[in-house]
This record gives structure tokens, sequence and C-alpha cells, in this order.
């Protein structure tokens, strides 16, 4: 039994000196923050299409049983609305193939203005994929959470391709104004969209917005503490992503969500020991 956390990056400066050794070189960085967390969102790849050799480098800082859920780029996403893609498509596959199995999933995430009447277009899309990869969806647009006619002509096309519906979770989030700069800043950026707990398929794939305030972010997920037991148990093997607006606790906050499942479930799997960070010096 195992459950996969982490986080939406894999280095930021304020965890230097804290969760990653101060002054890592590129090469070192992926696999400095693998102690910490066994999962990762590629998030970087949604702005261009990584170098093959870049990305052999991050696989070969990462067991195979590490998890990369790697996000489309935004010109087959957002700009081409997933239409006449091909060549983009094959580009971006040939480049992480070096992943191997660590890319668990290939996140597609859709712009809120991607509607139900979008829904063929994806369907399309999907079947054009290659079956060696699983798929996880996200969509923003309203009408899928507020019309039930919607959510269920999506889900029948994802489960017809075996794909995920990835919630954005953030309900917690925007419980209560924002109190920090970071939070003000997420609280115009973020998507607003009621919580989502169904999985479709045998590994759900869950991102949570919290708080700056860590004990915050810890009593907004408790719905996903019981949803993430109960498909443990049910056999499924979910990844669960935290975000806070600054981001400076998340790696800490990912291990600790993944504490709070296994106090539950003793039998889970635990995740590996960071290495302890040697203090910075002047010599």
């Amino acid at each position: 039994m195992r459950l996969h956390v982490g986080c939406a990056m894999w280095t930021l400066k304020s965890w230097q000196g804290r969760f990653l050794p101060h002054a890592l070189p590129p090469s070192e960085r992926l696999r400095s923050y693998a102690g910490w967390c066994n999962a990762v969102e590629g998030n970087t790849t949604f702005y261009a299409t990584p170098e093959r050799a870049t990305v052999a480098s991050w696989a070969r800082q990462i067991d195979p049983d590490f998890r990369f859920v790697v996000k489309l780029p935004k010109l087959i996403t957002h700009e081409r609305r997933l239409t006449d893609v091909d060549e983009e498509v094959r580009g971006f596959l040939h480049a992480i193939e070096p992943l191997g199995p660590r890319a668990h999933a290939l996140w597609i995430q859709l712009p809120p203005s991607f509607a139900p009447s979008d829904v063929p277009a994806l369907a399309r899309f999907l079947r054009r994929l290659p079956g060696t990869y699983r798929y996880a969806v996200e969509v923003r647009h309203h009408a899928f959470f507020d019309d039930p006619r919607s959510a269920d002509l999506l889900e029948k096309v994802l489960a017809g391709m075996a794909a995920e519906w990835v919630p954005f979770d953030t309900t917690a989030f925007f419980r209560s104004p924002p109190t920090s700069d970071a939070e003000r800043d997420a609280w115009t950026k973020k998507p607003r969209a009621p919580l989502r707990t169904l999985a479709l398929t045998d590994r759900p794939v869950v991102r949570y917005l919290g708080r700056d305030n860590p004990e915050r972010t810890v009593e907004g997920w408790r719905h996903w503490v019981d949803a993430t037991v109960d498909w443990l148990r049910e056999g499924r093997s979910p990844t669960v992503f935290i975000h806070t607006p600054d981001n400076a606790d998340a790696p800490m906050l990912a291990r600790r969500f993944h504490d709070d499942v296994r106090a539950r479930l003793p039998d889970l799997e635990p995740l590996p020991e960071p290495e302890p960070i040697e203090p910075l010096t002047l010599f």
C-alpha cells in the first residue's frame, strides 16, 4: 500500500537550508527533493517542451517509482485548444520519453474557457494519444461543476479513455479573506470551484491549495485524508499534491499529509527519510 505526495515544484529559494542544501546545482535538486516527497507536479513543461537531455537528467536523479505528473505545454492545451497539434504532441512525447515509468500521468490542464461544448475536441484528442501513458485532465469551466449533465458528459469521455479528472481544491483557501501578499496574489489568480472527491480510475490525482498558515492548511485537508484512506482501502493508488500560496512549507506539509493518512493506515509504506541539511558556513 503506497501513497504518493508532492509539491508544485522541486526547488524553491525559501527551501534552501531548510529542506534542500544550499546552492545545489540543477543536476542534484530533484534528487534532494525526492528525499522529502515521492511525487512532483511537472509545471515547467507547461511553458515549453523541455530538451530531451534535460528530461534525462531528471530521470537520473529519481527512482523509477517516483511519480511525475507532467503538464502538457500551453501551446497544445490553451493556444491550439487540442486541435491540429499532432506534431507538437509527438515532439513533447519524444522529449519526456527518458522519464520512462516515472511519467505517472500526462496532465492536460484546460483553460477556463474550455466549455462543455468543447468536450468532443477533448475526446478526439484523447483518442489520438498513445496508450502507453495514463492521462489526467483538469477543467476549470464552472459548468463542469455546477451542471450535472456537463459533469456527466465529461466523466463519460474520461472513463472511456481510462483518464482521470484532476480536482484542484481551493475551497479551504477561499473560505476567508487573504492575510499575506502571497495569499492576496493567489486570491486573484486561483480558480474557484466546488469540492469534488470522485475518482474515475484506480490512480486518482488531487491538487489541494491551503493557506500560508500551516495549521489552517492541515485543517482544510481533512476531507482529503478521509478520501485518500478510502481510496487506499479500495486498492487505488492516489497521488496528492499540497500547495500553499507561498509554498514555503510545502515539502513539510506534504509529508504531514502522508503522516495523517498513515496514522489511520499503519501498513502504508513510509516516505524516505530526508538527508540532513548542513548549516551554511562562511568558509
